[in-house]
């Protein structure tokens, strides 16, 4: 069972990363003035890299049960419980708790935490 709840956690932390990436190239860089127009490409490819490696980190959750090593399992999931945390925690402050970001990180952190 905690294999299972592991990989819905990296499916979730997949799905929470498509949605970041979309989220962010429809509205959030579809209404922002950025200037220069480098300034502009530069910022949108750091909020991707950020999808990048929200992606990665959901693969490794989806393939850490997969492994035959339980030092592996055991940074796989206390380093990206970390990460997802982190975002969570910044979402709700930045964000006052209004946007459900914050939620869905949760989610991920707490599926990893109980695949753990």
């Amino acid at each position: 069972m905690r294999d299972v709840l592991l990989q819905c956690s990296g499916l979730a932390a997949i799905a929470v990363a498509i949605i970041h990436g979309v989220l962010g190239e429809t509205k959030v860089f579809a209404r922002a003035s950025i200037e220069p127009a480098r300034l502009r490409t530069l910022i949108r490819l750091v909020w991707q890299a950020g999808t990048v490696a929200w992606i990665g980190g959901g693969v490794l959750l989806i393939a850490a049960p997969l492994m035959a090593s339980e030092p592996a399992r055991h940074w796989i999931v206390v380093t990206l419980a970390c990460v997802f945390a982190f975002g969570a925690l910044a979402n709700a402050w930045a964000m006052r708790g209004r946007h459900f970001g914050w939620l869905a990180l949760s989610t991920v952190v707490a599926l990893a935490v109980a695949g753990y």
